[in-house]
Order: C-alpha cells, then sequence, then structure tokens
C-alpha cells in the first residue's frame, strides 16, 4: 500500500451493497410507500433508515479518508461479476462480513480492508475495522492476513473460486446426481440435495450448520490452513445411489472429482447464485484449496 512502490498511484476501490431501504425504495417507489410496505409486516421505516445512514456515513468517511493523489473506483455487490480488479489496487468493503467473501472470488492478490458500518450487528470476523480507521490503514496497513480459498475446476477449463465455500448441485436445491470421487480412491454414485466444500473461514457458516447434523464430521481447518472440508447434503440411500462418502478434508494438493449425472448442475460460492458456472451429463468437476489466498488487512 506504498504508493511510492509504483509510479502509478494505488486505486482504491470502495465495495459496498445496497441498503435495505435502497431495495425497499426500489421496489416501492416511495418513502410513505416503503413505510406502509414494513408497518403490514410489524417493522418500522425508522430502523431501516437508520441503518441505511449508518452505511452511507461510513462509505462517506471512508472516501474522505483516501489520499487526495490517489484513485479511486466503487462498485455495488451486484455489479461485482463486471468489475474489473487491477493488480494494484487496495480494495475496501464497507458491509456485513459476507461482502469480503464476495468480493474475495474476483480478486487475486489485491489487500482487502473490511469495514463494519454497524458495530455489534455483524460478527467482525471478516470487517473488522471501523471507517474511521481507514486514513490510518493506507498509511500503514501493517501484515496481512492470508485465508485459504477454495477452488472448483470444470474440465472445459472454467473454474470459480470462493473464500467460504462453494455449492455443487441442482439450481432449485432438488436431487443432484452425480459420481463422487475421493482423493483416497473411493467412488459411489449419489443422489443428493447438494455438496458443499468449505474453508477455515467459511467454518462458521454453511459448513456449521451441516456439521452440527452430523455425528461424526471432519475437523474444520483454520483460516489459514491449505486444507477444504466437504460434506454432502441429504445423501439418499438406493439400490443404485449410496451414502457412504458423506463428508471429509481436503489436503494440500488433494482433490475431489464429481461427474455429473444429471443435465444441469451448478456451481457458485459464497451465496452469489448469479453468478455460477453449470455442468451437463459427463462433465468432470474437481474441487480443491485454490492456489490463489485473500490477503485481509
Amino acid at each position: 500500500m506504498n504508493p511510492a512502490r509504483s509510479t502509478l498511484a494505488p486505486r482504491v476501490v470502495v465495495v459496498r451493497r445496497r441498503s435495505e431501504l435502497d431495495e425497499l425504495l426500489a421496489r416501492h417507489g416511495t418513502h410513505g410507500a416503503a413505510a406502509y410496505f414494513l408497518r403490514q409486516r410489524g417493522r418500522d421505516l425508522d430502523e431501516v433508515s437508520a441503518r441505511h445512514e449508518a452505511l452511507h456515513r461510513a462509505v462517506t468517511q471512508v472516501s474522505a479518508a483516501i489520499p487526495a493523489d490517489w484513485r479511486r473506483g466503487a462498485v455495488e455487490r451486484a455489479d461485482l461479476p463486471r468489475f474489473l480488479f487491477a493488480p494494484e489496487d487496495i480494495v475496501i468493503a464497507v458491509g456485513p462480513d459476507g461482502l469480503v467473501a464476495n468480493v474475495a472470488k474476483y480478486l487475486d492478490g489485491q489487500p482487502v480492508i473490511g469495514v463494519d458500518p454497524e458495530k455489534g450487528r455483524n460478527p467482525g470476523v471478516l470487517v473488522r475495522h471501523r471507517a474511521a480507521d481507514v486514513a490510518e490503514l493506507l498509511r500503514d496497513p501493517g501484515t496481512a492476513q492470508s485465508r485459504t480459498m477454495v477452488t472448483a475446476e470444470l474440465d472445459d477449463g472454467q473454474e470459480l473460486h470462493g473464500l467460504n465455500e462453494i455449492y455443487v448441485g441442482h439450481p432449485s436445491h432438488q436431487s443432484a446426481r452425480y459420481v463422487l470421487t475421493t482423493p483416497d480412491g473411493r467412488r459411489e454414485r449419489q443422489s443428493s440435495s447438494g455438496l458443499i466444500a468449505g474453508t477455515g473461514t467459511g467454518a462458521t457458516g454453511w459448513c456449521a450448520s451441516i456439521a452440527r447434523e452430523r455425528a461424526t464430521a471432519p475437523p474444520f481447518p483454520s483460516a489459514a490452513a491449505p486444507q477444504i472440508c466437504w460434506f454432502v447434503r441429504e445423501a439418499w440411500p438406493s439400490p443404485a445411489t449410496g451414502v457412504n462418502c458423506d463428508a471429509g478434508l481436503l489436503n494440500a494438493g488433494e482433490e475431489l472429482e464429481l461427474a455429473s449425472e444429471s443435465e444441469r448442475l451448478v456451481v457458485f460460492a459464497d451465496g452469489l447464485e448469479s453468478d455460477a458456472i453449470e455442468l451437463s451429463w459427463g462433465q468432470r468437476l474437481r474441487i480443491r484449496a485454490a492456489d490463489r489466498r485473500l490477503r485481509l488487512v
């Protein structure tokens, strides 16, 4: 983050997502209509407006902290798949923890500063700073923490990365049919509501909710460990499909392979279903720890 390292001034890209008030106004048009809609559901527009203002203040304070001679950019969460990040970018995500995960899949080594606009509302695992901290962090970021990411690669070369987890399954979460091959050579035909492969960072989310339902579950890796935990959701036992290969841990260099026996399966990461890759019948997908990692300030 030292501009002296390059003749090109750094670019700070501020990432945010639309507030609930933004979404209500886009749907209902006016504050009055939005207030009426919320009242019908036992909610108050004042609370929604207060959260909107907290986000707006944080974004404004972050923008003001960027040095005047540095370049700057801004992007909303919905536009991330179409935004081009540059190698010299510094990324500031202002919002909940999940926003850092949403942007991480589009980065390759750029440092990320997570800013929590509502202290006490978010866990603060990834958004660990206040807007007031940003000016000092841009001057002296200290040591960035390296966090493992997960990758899924299709046999046609398409690939997708995730910070928390990757989902593979039917687009409507109905039964997905495939053949699963584990690193130790076990091979099982399955019908399930999908497979989740997650990192140590994502172990507090979707993976944790699945693990709580299992009598035995693989140990969760640390956020920096090059390991991936994986779970099959609701595997269906039948004469043609098994339920024995339903969870495991991928160590560094190991891969989990899935061969589709459905007309259409989707793969998406960190809840961004709109940015997915698809498998058709017979295509193979390999899941492993990614080569790229998140640099979290």
